[in-house]
């Protein structure tokens, strides 16, 4: 009895390495096919920061803004949220 649980644990282990092995390969393959998108972004936040129009941290800002849009963030709970931790990191909680 002992023997056939060892043999179905191997077997489960097996599959999961199987899957964990797929995974990978399908991942890989998808960032080989991002890596020229990820590398027009780079491109385009280098261009801007090389002909000033925009600093490194205008650009982080100008990002995460359209994400927030993008995820239709509700700002003022957003901002009562900020205030409330930055208070609290400031120990005035």
């Amino acid at each position: 009895m002992f023997g056939s649980d060892t043999a179905i644990v191997e077997e489960v282990r097996d599959e999961k390495t199987e899957k964990m092995i797929e995974y990978i390969k399908s991942l890989k393959a998808i960032e080989e096919a991002i890596e020229p998108y990820a590398e027009q972004k780079r491109e385009l936040r280098k261009d801007f920061k090389e002909q000033g129009w925009l600093t490194k941290e205008e650009i982080s800002m100008t990002v995460k803004a359209y994400r927030m849009m993008k995820n239709e963030v509700d700002i003022e709970q957003f901002v009562n949220i900020f205030d409330s931790l930055s208070k609290a990191a400031r120990g005035g909680a």
